[in-house]
This record gives structure tokens, sequence and C-alpha cells, in this order.
């Protein structure tokens, strides 16, 4: 899916009328199939650009175009036919807490399924090869049937980003993805990402604060205060212009304390997004 930004401004839902964008004018294409880091200090534009892209938040100013189509200028059903093809994996997945692995997991593929298959999918999995397959990828095949309330807060992490190779989407946009996750299962999950779109031909947009790790993509775009820094090559993106990106912000440069991916977390309340 190619995306085109021409002056795209956007403000968080709960902002009041007269504060500044969280993301301020900002213009930038994106071929279909290319794959792009996004980094920048706590506060950078991150995640709101991530939601922008997910039509799920619309422009305070300036224009989105997915695939050579403003999605705010559909219908409410074409805007609900779009976002299916639209993959947003947040920093923490809303998994239900006593729902299983393999039925959270299939719900990735709710966009493109009948409301019978759906319902009947809720009953018993219609597809326990794929889940398994998708799940295995990510080195929790044997999480098939364990409750989501059972895992630790790495494992939830990971079945939240299985369900990216189950979305019926060209376009994954995913929000921190290694945040809870210790280097070694970092590595492999950002591998499979990257591996599995590519393999698909799916764009990939992933806002990341492991510096070592987003400039290994072919390019980074960095962002500071809602706006854009740079746009370059992962290998052009030097210490001394990650030093300007995290000036008086260096602490995030060294990336997050290690994770104990085994231990227990508190169940979240789950959260629908209705398309």
């Amino acid at each position: 899916m190619q995306i085109v930004l021409e002056g795209l401004a956007a403000r968080h839902p709960a902002a009041a009328a007269a504060a500044p964008p969280a993301l301020r004018p900002l213009s930038i294409t994106i071929a279909a199939g290319e794959q792009v880091a996004v980094i920048g200090p706590s506060g950078a534009g991150k995640t709101t650009l991530l939601h922008a892209l997910a039509c799920a938040l619309k422009p305070a100013a300036g224009h989105l175009q997915l695939d050579g189509i403003d999605p705010w200028r559909l219908p409410v059903r074409g805007l609900q036919r779009l976002r299916g093809r639209l993959f947003l994996a947040p920093q923490t997945p809303p998994l239900p807490p006593r729902q299983r692995v393999i039925t959270a997991v299939l719900a990735a593929r709710l966009p493109a399924q009948s409301l019978w298959s759906s319902l009947r999918s809720l009953v018993y999995p219609i597809d326990i090869r794929g889940a398994h397959a998708a799940l295995t990828q990510f080195d929790l095949g044997g999480k098939l049937w364990d409750r989501v309330d059972r895992l630790s807060g790495g494992e939830r992490q990971r079945v939240g980003l299985c369900r990216a190779l189950l979305a019926p989407a060209s376009l994954w946009l995913v929000d921190e993805p290694l945040s809870a996750l210790d280097p070694t299962r970092a590595r492999q999950a950002i591998d499979t990402l990257t591996q599995s779109a590519q393999a698909s031909g799916v764009t990939l947009v992933a806002s990341l604060h492991q510096v070592d790790v987003a400039t290994r993509f072919a390019r980074v775009i960095g962002l500071r205060d809602g706006a854009l820094a740079f746009d370059l090559p992962g290998r052009e993106v030097t210490r001394e212009r990650l030093a300007q990106l995290y000036a008086q912000h260096e602490h995030e440069l060294t990336g997050p304390p290690p994770v104990d991916e085994a231990a227990p977390v508190a169940p979240q309340p789950a959260v629908m997004i209705c398309r």
C-alpha cells in the first residue's frame, strides 16, 4: 500500500481544540512494500503518526492518501472496508484476558470474514493450523490453547504481533513492538515481521525506541516535537544525527532496561475498536 502525506497534522482526540497538534504538518511518501522505521524521543509524535495512518485519527490539517484514496472522503462503509486493509499493533495489545490465544490470534481475520464465519470461529476455531503456524514463527506454538491472562507481558506482545501474519492487510503499523521483549526475542520478532512483510509485499511502518534496530531498516524517519527531523536511509543515520534528535533525552538512546519476559503482569482491560 502506498502512503502519501501532504502537510498532515494531527492531534490527540482528548486534546483541547486550542492545543497545538501532536503531529505538525508533515509531507512524506512511502512506496508500496517499503519498510520504514520511525524514531524519536518520547512525545515526538510517533504513535500519533501511526494512528493517523491507521485512519483512527482524522487529520487536523493536510491530507492523507492510501493507494491514491483519501480515507476521509469515503462514505462510512468505504472507510470501514479500507480500515480492513490496515493492521495496527499497539504497544499494549488489547487482548481479552479470559480469551484463548488461538481465538485472539484468529481475530485478526475478522475484517475478511462473514458474520457467520466469525460466530462459528468463536465456538470452535476454523483455522487451527494457520494460527499454530503463525504462533510458531514467534516461538509461541505451545501457547495455542492457553488463556491470555496466563501469558507474560512479552508473550502477550508477541501474540499481538503474530496477528499481523494472519490479517488481510496490505499495511502493517506497529507501535513499539519490542518494548516488552528481551534482546533475543526482540531480534526474532523484528526479523519475523520484516521478512514476512517482504514476502507478502506488505508496507511496514514501525515506531521503535531501539535505534540500533531502527537503523537496520532501509529507511528511517526521525521525529522531534511532532516535526520531521530527518528522512534518511538507515546507513546514513549517524551518531551525530541521533545526538541532535535525542538532545535533552540522551537516556533514551541507551534503550530500555533489560526485560524479564517471564515476569507475570497484571491483567489489562480489553479495549474494542469498532471499524
